[in-house]
């Protein structure tokens, strides 16, 4: 099986403000999705591992473009990752990106130890999708809970799948609220 990739969108954000003071540095938030052709629309196929691997060299491929987007994967600290599936598939389609991406991206961030949070969602052409991101190396530090939108007006069609990794350079743009803080990571868990 060979992935056909019909389009590929990237996206990045530089976040000044959301009418507080302006950062120098902006945060930046990118995302990478590709929407291609879904070899099992419209039937039921028991094992998908063909699918998932042809997804991680995919996977590989995109990584390191979203990566130099926001500036290198030094900068990076938080992720998520997520799936639209067209109408013609089914939501396992779209759990296919989880070891995929997931791994795939945790594996270019040296120092990501939490889970790749992640959203998918069985939909038609023009869904688009809030993919939540936390802290890569504790999941529990409150300031990166953020979210980042992602989808495109034409896809996926009935028999295509949108799969997307989503990354952000910083904390929300005026984060404030308290709770653990990246400088007080300690167990080293992937969770604290």
């Amino acid at each position: 099986m060979a992935i056909q990739i019909r389009k590929k969108l990237l996206n990045v954000e530089s976040i000044y403000h959301e009418g507080g003071p302006a950062r120098e540095t902006p945060i930046v938030m990118g995302s990478i999705a590709v929407v291609i052709k879904n070899p099992y629309a419209g039937r039921y196929v028991e094992d998908l591992s063909e699918l998932v691997a042809d997804s991680k060299v995919l996977a590989q491929e995109i990584v390191p473009e979203l990566m130099e987007a926001v500036g290198g994967a030094d900068k990076v600290q938080a992720y998520g990752k997520g799936a639209i599936v067209g109408l013609n598939g089914e939501l396992e389609h779209g759990a296919i990106w989880h070891e995929a991406g997931g791994w795939t991206m945790r594996a270019a961030l040296p120092t990501a130890k939490s889970i790749v949070p992640a959203a998918k969602v069985v939909a038609a052409a023009g869904t688009r999708l809030q993919i939540p991101l936390h802290h890569i190396e504790a999941c529990y530090v409150r300031s990166h809970f953020t979210t980042m939108e992602v989808g495109s007006i034409d896809s996926p069609r009935p028999d295509e799948l949108l799969y997307a990794l989503v990354v952000s350079t910083g904390t929300r743009v005026h984060e404030r609220l308290g709770g653990l803080r990246a400088a007080d990571i300690s167990v080293g868990d992937g969770q604290r």
